[in-house]
């Protein structure tokens, strides 16, 4: 199994770091929080041309993919610079059409997938039995939603939860819209969108953390006392190395499971990578101190998304009973 990048991937991921970093998405980030989606609709149109979301989608329907690997490396690159809006759900949502369509339910595949590939329609979606929350229901062209073996368009939602992290607000599907596919190609389906989720969440989630860890590292070069850098003391030295092992300890297990895309590799690496980022947030917050409360410093972008993230789409509780519950299988005759 190869781990690392090739150059190809490498220069990918460079090329949407440059893009992201020109972007100046902190910004665009507070102007989703306030309800302003425009400065997020810009990003957004800009990952699609960079190929982001074809990387989901077959080549029959305008996509490049499956391509899991290049996936995690620009979900990690859009949680490094807290790209906003539902990216992992129109990853999913694009992965549940183009398994709908592998099973014969091609129409709703040929109907979305060209403009959610390409980033002009932004997507939301809600599992029932996995995701019942839609996320930025409100910012979304449409709104799926599978229950059973349905999948509906939503007519809307039903009113907009609060959420830990401002930038990610929640919505139930409004009841009704109109039916898109039934039967147990529905159900199939659902199951292929959630492990695109918890690949791509995982990813993000990295992401965050290593933004959060690079932030960190460097306040605590510049702050000072005693006349000292705080970053030469042994105790904040040992728990910035600790905060490092646990993201290096998660990006071989999210690549691993880019790689095999096997069930318990992913909920292993969205365990990893949530319990990862979590820590990374006390870290960062410990470490600045009261300064790290602020709204006005940007750390707190990547602070609200630490909780958020690690619990979106499987919790690390329910992640690692799925790998329990994977080995105990593979033991039984």
């Amino acid at each position: 199994m190869r781990f690392l990048p090739t150059d190809e991937q490498r220069d990918f991921a460079r090329s949407l770091d440059a893009m992201l970093t020109a972007a100046g998405t902190p910004a665009a980030t507070r102007a989703w929080a306030a309800g302003d989606p425009g400065p997020g609709r810009v990003l957004w149109s800009r990952l699609g041309e960079s190929g982001t979301f074809a990387l989901a989608a077959p080549e029959a329907y305008e996509g490049v993919g499956p391509l899991p690997v290049e996936l995690a490396h620009a979900l990690l690159e859009s949680g490094r610079h807290a790209v906003p809006g539902p990216l992992v759900e129109t990853i999913a949502a694009t992965a549940l059409l183009a398994d709908l369509a592998e099973h014969g339910e091609s129409a709703p595949a040929k109907r979305f997938l060209p403009s959610l590939v390409a980033g002009s329609t932004v997507a939301t979606l809600a599992l029932a039995d996995a995701s019942p929350y839609a996320l930025d229901a409100d910012a979304a062209d449409l709104l799926f939603a599978v229950e059973g073996e349905e999948l509906r368009l939503a007519p809307g939602h039903e009113g907009i939860r609060v959420s830990a992290d401002p930038v990610r607000r929640l919505a139930r599907p409004a009841p009704g819209g109109e039916l898109l596919a039934a039967g147990p190609a529905v159900a199939a389906a659902a199951r292929a969108a959630r492990q695109w989720a918890l690949l791509a969440t995982a990813a993000q989630a990295l992401g965050v953390g290593l933004a959060l860890l690079d932030r960190t590292v460097a306040y605590a070069r510049q702050r000072t006392q005693f006349g000292t850098p705080i970053g030469s003391f042994q105790a904040v030295k040992h728990r910035l190395a600790d905060t490092l092992i646990g993201l290096e300890f998660a990006r071989p297990l999210l690549f691993g499971a880019a790689l095999t895309f096997a069930s318990s590799d992913l909920a292993a690496a969205k365990a990893a990578a949530g319990e990862a980022v979590h820590r990374a947030a006390a870290t960062a917050l410990q470490i600045h101190g009261a300064v790290g409360y602020t709204e006005e410093l940007d750390l707190a972008l990547w602070l609200r998304k630490a909780r958020p993230l690690r619990d979106a789409w499987g919790s690390p509780s329910w992640c690692r009973a799925r790998v329990l519950a994977d080995l105990d299988g593979a033991r039984r005759p």
